[in-house]
């Protein structure tokens, strides 16, 4: 029982990974940035990320840290639920 709770658990996180890096595209691209242009912007903040880890946080290869998501929402300029609301930017 506890496996099968695990490997659901892992396909939601699967899931939640794309819905969440999909959006950062969706709004960065939304407000014309490069990705190397949001990097700048949250390492004037303080956070200490890169293009690359940027683009596998969008591409769900990677996830993002409780801090990255505190500074890809300042640095984007938009509320925790617009960060959060993946229904809004299906096609």
């Amino acid at each position: 029982m506890s496996s099968v709770l695990h490997k659901k658990g892992d396909i939601m996180n699967k899931e939640y990974k794309k819905l969440f890096g999909a959006n950062i595209r969706e709004i960065r691209k939304r407000q014309n940035l490069t990705q190397e242009e949001l990097v700048t912007k949250m390492q004037l903040i303080g956070i200490d990320m890169t293009r690359s880890a940027l683009a596998k946080i969008e591409s769900a290869q990677r996830h993002a840290y409780p801090d990255e998501i505190k500074a890809l929402k300042t640095a984007l300029d938009v509320s925790y639920d617009e960060l959060f609301d993946f229904k809004t930017n299906k096609k």
